[in-house]
């Protein structure tokens, strides 16, 4: 009798350690009921034992919390067949086969159940199911006149093979699925296909191919035709996102005008948002397409050809402006084709870097002597636009974006630092979206990457300039650290002697 009422102990114990029923010695010690981060202060008022009791004995256990969770989703799952029940209700109230003036003997019960359990039935003539239906006339081949029980199992949802079934009654398929959607058109449509109902499948193609499509709707679009393989059938749905091979790849031809029509577009709020369109569309392509398959084939040549118009009307402007009176209207009409001219080859250059076609540009710029020259004869508030395409390919350099040869990295700067440090200050408060901090890390990380010499020269000078500039210079102190501990504390010694190094060779035998 001990041993048993030990073993019945134990068995309590089990249940209360995995949560099945509370434990009710547990409010009789204070240590376990009472944790470290809320020890009652002496001067506190004691609680009431009892109330600590109840609160103990009214927590939950495990099973209660199990029992309550499938109380819940049982409340769920009637709600959602009686909502399933009261559309399934709808649909048939309105068929044709229940408003008795169809004639003829309904002589199939048809079944269909989902995979939640729920089921509704109806009755409906063999000779419409067989007529509409590949599947039914497979099915229902054999034994005319006599009652046929069918039953379609596992449906992932009732409702659309209920009114699907309700379609094959119909004379006008085009003018009943006017009033739905696009998802629930492509339900129906896979239905119909399932069932191999050519009709609906047919009706369900013309709609799709007719009506809008939101950028949601258009992904669901292919991916149905594709799962239910009906590319043939689906062909002139499907032009509408695919093209012919002769008109895909003629990308080149497509955008290069888009491009020169920006660049000399009159209206300049225009250009500003074509501008953004074009870019914010270049650059989803090239995210999506990395290798730039089925991309836009966009050629070296095309853009490089709209950088040579820019960079000669650029010098074009800068020599009119060069040898206009500074007082004269035409100087200020001036002043706006520079800061065009220049911000049109910041876009294509910005094309370039996100394509990974700015390497020669890097060379050709550098190689810009005659439009330095102008730029240095004329204020700063007319040229200081042009001054950004210097910061945006050093901002390209430092971050790894454009690799070119270290000559052509010390030319650059060369031709275009100077200008950079002049232009500096009204670059920062002209232009509303220049990111100084950005400017400055690029420009730095780019000097460095020349050999220590040339890093000595240039940051030296920049170091003078910076005392006597301040704010309105470039702060790239950062790269001046780096090139000190590289110069000074971190010396690297390219020819070490080895001379002392002894190599002991030892044959073991085996």
């Amino acid at each position: 009798m001990a041993a048993e009422n030990i073993l019945r102990s134990k068995e309590v114990s089990n249940m209360i350690k995995q949560g099945f029923i509370s434990d009710p010695t547990l409010s009789y010690s204070p240590s376990r009921l009472i944790s470290n981060s809320t020890r009652i202060s002496p001067l506190s008022s004691p609680q009431n034992p009892s109330s600590l009791l109840e609160r103990v004995r009214s927590s939950p256990t495990l099973f209660e919390m199990m029992s309550e969770e499938q109380k819940r989703e049982s409340i769920q799952l009637e709600d959602k067949r009686r909502k399933s029940q009261e559309r399934v209700s709808k649909i048939l109230a309105d068929a044709s086969f229940e408003d008795g003036n169809l004639g003829g003997l309904r002589d199939v019960k048809l079944s269909i159940s989902s995979k939640d359990g729920f089921m509704t039935t109806m009755n409906v003539h063999r000779s419409v199911l067989v007529d509409h239906s590949r599947f039914f006339a497979e099915k229902l081949q054999q034994d005319e006149g006599v009652m046929h029980c069918v039953e379609i199992c596992d449906c992932d949802d009732v409702e659309v093979y209920v009114e699907t079934v309700v379609l094959m009654y119909s004379d006008d398929l085009k003018q009943r699925l006017l009033k739905e959607d696009v998802p629930k058109v492509l339900d129906l449509l896979k239905v119909s296909s399932a069932i191999k109902f050519d009709t609906g499948i047919i009706s369900c193609l013309d709609y799709l191919e007719a009506v809008p499509w939101s950028e949601d709707d258009e992904e669901k679009v292919v991916s149905v035709i594709d799962q239910l393989q009906l590319h043939d059938l689906a062909a002139e749905v499907l032009r509408r996102v695919s093209a012919e091979p002769s008109t895909s790849a003629s990308g080149n031809d497509i955008l290069f005008p888009l491009l020169s029509g920006v660049l000399q577009a009159k209206d300049d709020k225009a250009r500003r948002e074509m501008k953004a369109l074009i870019s914010g569309l270049l650059k989803e392509e090239t995210k999506k397409n990395r290798n730039h398959i089925n991309g836009i084939d966009v050629s070296c040549e095309s853009l490089y050809q709209l950088c040579h118009k820019c960079l000669s009307s650029l010098t074009l402007c800068l020599s009119e402006a060069e040898s206009i009176d500074e007082n004269s209207r035409d100087r200020g009409v001036l002043k706006g084709e520079i800061c065009r001219e220049a911000d049109n080859l910041q876009w294509i250059v910005e094309i370039m870097i996100d394509r990974s076609l700015g390497e020669e540009f890097v060379t050709l710029w550098a190689d810009q002597k005659e439009l330095a020259s102008l730029h240095s004869k004329i204020p700063c508030m007319y040229r200081y636009e042009i001054s950004r395409v210097t910061a945006q390919l050093c901002i390209a350099i430092g971050r790894g974006q454009i690799l070119v040869p270290k000559d052509a990295r010390f030319s650059l700067l060369c031709t275009w630092l100077e200008a950079l440090y002049d232009d500096f200050g009204w670059m920062k408060r002209a232009c509303k979206s220049l990111d100084k901090k950005l400017v400055e890390v690029g420009l730095g990380q780019t000097i460095l990457t020349l050999p220590l010499a040339q890093q000595k020269v240039i940051l030296l000078n920049w170091f003078n300039r910076f005392l006597n500039k301040g704010d309105d210079c470039p702060n790239i102190q950062r790269a001046f650290e780096v090139w000190w501990r590289r110069a000074f504390i971190r010396q690297y010694v390219a020819d070490k002697d080895y001379s002392n190094l002894q190599i002991t060779v030892c044959d073991y035998s085996t």
